[in-house]
């Protein structure tokens, strides 16, 4: 299970360079953030989970920045 949540987090991410739309990117990005999370969780590594913490806030900050302009 541990492994399996790892590889989907590396191909959510992955797959958010397939992507032109800077929102439809940052929305990827924070998802995999959150599977990334969950690996951290699963592994009991701080660091991952600190990281992709950080990388989900920024991400939904983007979006939420993002949004507020175009209002």
């Amino acid at each position: 299970m541990q492994d399996a949540t790892g590889w989907l987090a590396t191909l959510i991410f992955s797959c958010s360079y397939l992507f032109r739309s800077s929102v439809a990117l940052r929305w990827v990005q924070a998802g995999a953030a959150l599977v990334w999370i969950l690996y951290g969780v699963l592994m009991h590594a701080a660091p991952v989970i600190a990281a992709n913490l950080i990388v989900a806030v920024a991400a939904s900050a983007s979006l939420w920045r993002e949004r507020a302009a175009r209002e």
